[in-house]
C-alpha cells in the first residue's frame, strides 16, 4: 500500500514538474521574442534619434511610467488580491475587474493633470522648445490611456493561467510598435513620433485584450461598491508607497535631469535599453508566479517554501546577468554604437541597480498579491531618511554617483520587504502550519 501511495505521489510531482516546465518554456520563449523585439526597437531608436531627442524621449518615457504608477496607486494589486478569491466565478471576477477599471479612470485623470505640466517643465528645462514640448506631451496621452486598462484586463487570464493568447497579443503589439516606430523615425527622427509609435499599437492590443479577458471574466458586469471598498482598502495602504516608488523607481533619471545634463540623460536612457532583458524575467514572474502565490492557502510552511524558491530564482538570474556584463562590458556596449562605448563602469552599475529593481519589484508584487502591505509611515520614513542622507553626502552631478544612489536605494527597499515578509508570516495563526 505504501509503495502504491509513493508511486501516486511521485506521478503527481512529475505531472506538476511537466506542467511547470511547459508553462515556463512557453512563457519564457514568447517573452524572449517579445523583449528581443523590444530591445532591437529600443536600440534602433537610440541610433535613429539624435542625442538631444533621445534625452527628451527618455524623460517622456520615464514620466509615462510615473503617470501609470500614480494612476494605479495599488488598484491592480487590489484587483489581483480580490480576483484571487473569486477567480473560478466568471461573474464575480468580471465585477472585480469592472470595479478596478472604474477606479483606474478616476485615478488616471488626477495623474494626467499632475504629471503633464511637470513633464512640460522638465522638457523646457533640458532644452526642448515649447512647440516640441507640447507635441511630446500630447503624444504621450494615447500610451497613458492604454496603460490604464491593460494590466487589469490581463488579471483574469493570469489567474486562470491562460497564457498563450496573452503572449500572442503582446507579440503582435511588439511587432506593430517595431514597424511603426522604426518606419516613421527613418523619415521623421523626432521624440513625439517615437512616442506615438509606441502608443498606437498598445491601444490596438488593448481592444484584443478585452476579448481575451471576456473568456474568463464577464465583461457585462458593473462595478460593485462593496468590491470597490475592498480594493480601496488596499489602495489606501499602498498609495503612499506607490507615490514614493513612482519617484524612486525612476530616481536615476529624475536626479540626472535636475543635477546633470542632457547628455547624461541620453547615456543612462540608452544603457537602460540593454537591461530590458530583465523584463523577460519580471513578466515571467508576474504572469506565472505572482497569481499562483495569490491563490495559495494560508499555510505558513507552504508560503515560506514558495517565497524562498521565488527569491532564490531571482538571485540566480541576477548573478548570471551581472556576471555577463562584468566579464564582457565592451561587447555589451557595442550594441549601442560608438557614442556609448566608454561607459563600462556605468553599464555595470546600472545592471546592478536594475537587478535590485527586479528583486524589489517582484518581491513587492508577491507580498501585495496577498494584501500584505507595509505601513507607509514606517516604510517611507526609513527610505526617505536614507535618501536625504545620500543627497547631502554625494555629488549627484556625476552619473556614477547617481547610479550608486539608486543601488543603495533599491537594496534598502528589498531588505525592508524581506523583513516585512518574515513579520507577516510569523503572524499567521498556528493552525495554518502544515
Amino acid at each position: 500500500m505504501k509503495s502504491l501511495t509513493s508511486e501516486v505521489v511521485a506521478d503527481n510531482k512529475f505531472a506538476k514538474w511537466q506542467q511547470w516546465t511547459k508553462l515556463i518554456a512557453v512563457t519564457f520563449s514568447a517573452q524572449a521574442i517579445i523583449q528581443l523585439l523590444g530591445l532591437v526597437t529600443g536600440i534602433l531608436i537610440v541610433r535613429l534619434l539624435p542625442t538631444t531627442e533621445y534625452a527628451f524621449y527618455t524623460l517622456a518615457n520615464t514620466m509615462l511610467g510615473t503617470m501609470t504608477v500614480l494612476a494605479d496607486g495599488g488598484i491592480s494589486s487590489g484587483v489581483m488580491a480580490q480576483g484571487g478569491k473569486v477567480w473560478q466565478d466568471r461573474q464575480k471576477l468580471g465585477t472585480v475587474i469592472a470595479s478596478g477599471l472604474k477606479l483606474r479612470k478616476i485615478f488616471g485623470m488626477f495623474s494626467l493633470l499632475i504629471s503633464l505640466p511637470i513633464l512640460f517643465y522638465l522638457l523646457i528645462r533640458n532644452g526642448a522648445s515649447p512647440i516640441a514640448s507640447g507635441l511630446i506631451v500630447l503624444a504621450i496621452i494615447p500610451s497613458f490611456f492604454a496603460a490604464l486598462s491593460d494590466t487589469l484586463l490581463e488579471t483574469a487570464s493570469k489567474l486562470h493561467q491562460g497564457i498563450n493568447k496573452l503572449q500572442k497579443n503582446q507579440l503582435s503589439a511588439g511587432l506593430g510598435r517595431f514597424v511603426l516606430m522604426v518606419g516613421s523615425l527613418l523619415v521623421f527622427p523626432f521624440t513625439y513620433i517615437a512616442i506615438l509609435g509606441n502608443g498606437i499599437p498598445r491601444m490596438w492590443a488593448n481592444i484584443r485584450l478585452r476579448k481575451i479577458s471576456a473568456e474568463y471574466a464577464d465583461p457585462e458586469q458593473k462595478s460593485d461598491p462593496a468590491v470597490e471598498k475592498e480594493i480601496l482598502a488596499i489602495v489606501k495602504r499602498s498609495l503612499p508607497g506607490a507615490i514614493y516608488f513612482c519617484v524612486s523607481g525612476q530616481i536615476t533619471i529624475w536626479l540626472i535631469s535636475v543635477f546633470g545634463n542632457t547628455q547624461s540623460i541620453a547615456h543612462v536612457g540608452a544603457l537602460s535599453r540593454l537591461t530590458t532583458v530583465l523584463t523577460v524575467f519580471t513578466t515571467l514572474f508576474s504572469t506565472l508566479v505572482v497569481p499562483r502565490f495569490a491563490r495559495l492557502p494560508e499555510k505558513k510552511n507552504l508560503l515560506v517554501q514558495r517565497f524562498i524558491q521565488i527569491e532564490a530564482a531571482l538571485f540566480v538570474i541576477s548573478f548570471i546577468i551581472i556576471a555577463i556584463v562584468m566579464l564582457f562590458p565592451a561587447q555589451v556596449l557595442w550594441i549601442l554604437g560608438k557614442g556609448y562605448s566608454n561607459l563600462n563602469t556605468e553599464i555595470l552599475l546600472l545592471t546592478i541597480s536594475s537587478c535590485l529593481t527586479m528583486l524589489a519589484g517582484v518581491t513587492y508584487s508577491v507580498l501585495v498579491s496577498r494584501g500584505w502591505i507595509i505601513k507607509p509611515v514606517i516604510n517611507l520614513s526609513v527610505n526617505i531618511l536614507f535618501q536625504l542622507i545620500l543627497v547631502v553626502t554625494m555629488d549627484l552631478s556625476k552619473t556614477t554617483n547617481v547610479l550608486m544612489f539608486s543601488i543603495v536605494d533599491f537594496l534598502l527597499a528589498f531588505v525592508i520587504l524581506i523583513i516585512y515578509f518574515i513579520y507577516r508570516v510569523s503572524k499567521l495563526p498556528k493552525q495554518s502550519i502544515s
